[in-house]
């Protein structure tokens, strides 16, 4: 049973007032003009029949094949009994065979019930037309078309009564048909318009929740690295402030600069957040990543960890067969800023780090090891984004404690045709 709107049912409604209306008309003239002649039947069955008629097209889209065939018995009989009424009639089984064609969800009952209908429509017209061409001559009514000739009124007559009802009840077949297929169609389409507006909504979401981890994964990573150096160095200069005021001063000027270089970065991220057509803080413009953020800059990375007090070593191997990509570079770099700043942190006193960066034909490798404690027992955000960089640059990573002490971070990247992750 289809689902009708308000709107629908309205329209059914009215349908059938005004079929009943029409038919009640047509029967009042058909009486007056004598359809039948001597055989009419009483009025009172017109006004029966149109009931008849008319209000089972009230429910027609609700139950099209039972509305179809009360409404085609109601003609046969109508018309066996001599009712003076055809025309609403004829209009009534039109709009019947149409509706079980186009709102019949059962679409094999629909096509036996529309069948059957017209077989039996077609059984009946033959029936009629052989009792009246073997009708004896004496028996003829006064009007009647004459059967004499090759092709006689009678056949003419005949033939264009057949052409009339071929065409009657196959445009209601075709037409109730073709409305289904537009209605399915109509249908299918609402439900793709519906499954593309979650689609996007669903995409837009991810969108949102990834910029939200690449702006806490990039805010960890500038903030992170420059207020733990900022920790340690201001750690140093106050041991040292009694017995060194030189090298205290020194190490306060680093916090400085560390304090400088933290308000920069900073505010290069913002205002690329803050500028729609700024290119995102993972894929950095290639004027500045390489020298910004880039594999060149590891070796000053080295240098503030040494300044920091963990002394460290760097270390190039082998020669790039391409110039990694900016976001490659970027991801590196920041991959070794972590892995340094949580060996400040965790290797504890006494610890060293090595910052090893290998190249061959197919890849990069950015290895960062510490000889100090094993590092924390539950991971952190920082590890998260490291991981994360490494996936999105289309890489693997490995980090956790070595076998012969310290923490091990090694991450291998290709240098080209990444099959890059948007995570």
């Amino acid at each position: 049973m289809p689902n009708l709107t308000r709107a629908q049912w309205r329209s059914d409604i009215a349908l059938a007032a005004v079929i009943f209306v029409g038919g009640l008309l047509s029967a009042v003239l058909s009486a007056v003009a004598g359809l039948y002649g001597d055989q009419q039947a009483e009025f009172v069955l017109a006004v029966l029949y149109v009931a008849v008629l008319s209000v089972p097209l009230a429910f027609r889209r609700r139950w099209p094949s039972i509305v179809a065939v009360i409404v085609s018995v109601a003609y046969f009989l109508a018309v066996t009994l001599r009712i003076p009424e055809i025309y609403a009639g004829n209009i009534a089984m039109f709009i019947a065979i149409y509706t079980v064609g186009a709102w019949s969800t059962n679409r094999r009952r629909a096509a036996i019930v529309r069948v059957a209908i017209i077989v039996g429509m077609f059984a009946w017209l033959f029936v009629v037309m052989f009792q009246d061409a073997t009708m004896p001559l004496d028996q003829v009514p006064e009007g009647f078309p004459s059967r004499t000739g090759a092709f006689s009124p009678f056949v003419a007559s005949q033939l264009l009564g057949l052409g009339v009802n071929a065409l009657f009840f196959g445009g209601a077949y075709f037409f109730g048909e073709r409305s289904h297929q537009q209605r399915m169609q109509r249908i299918a389409l609402e439900e793709r318009t519906a499954e593309l507006e979650a689609e996007r909504e669903i995409t837009a979401a991810q969108a949102v929740a990834l910029d939200r981890v690449r702006i806490a994964r990039e805010l960890h990573d500038v903030v992170a690295h420059h207020v733990s150096l900022m920790g340690v160095q201001a750690g140093v200069a106050r041991s040292v402030m009694e017995r060194d005021p030189e090298k205290s001063r020194a190490v306060l000027s680093g916090i400085e600069e560390s304090a400088r270089t933290s308000l920069r970065e900073l505010r290069q991220l913002l205002q690329t957040l803050r500028t729609p057509d700024a290119v995102h803080p993972d894929t950095p413009s290639t004027d500045t990543a390489p020298t910004t953020h880039g594999l060149s800059a590891i070796p000053s990375l080295v240098a503030e960890t040494v300044a920091a007090g963990l002394p460290t070593t760097y270390a190039v191997i082998g020669e790039p067969a391409v110039e990694p990509s900016p976001l490659v570079q970027v991801n590196l770099f920041r991959i070794a800023q972590e892995a340094l700043t949580n060996a400040r942190r965790h290797a504890g006193p006494d610890a060293t780090a090595d910052v090893r960066l290998r190249f061959d034909h197919t890849g990069v490798e950015l290895e960062v090891t510490n000889t100090g404690r094993r590092g924390t027992a539950s991971p952190g955000l920082g590890q998260r984004g490291m991981r994360e960089r490494a996936a999105v640059s289309g890489g693997r990573i490995e980090m956790g404690p070595r076998t012969r002490g310290g923490y091990l971070v090694r991450v291998r990247v290709p240098l080209v045709d990444a099959e890059v992750s948007h995570a």
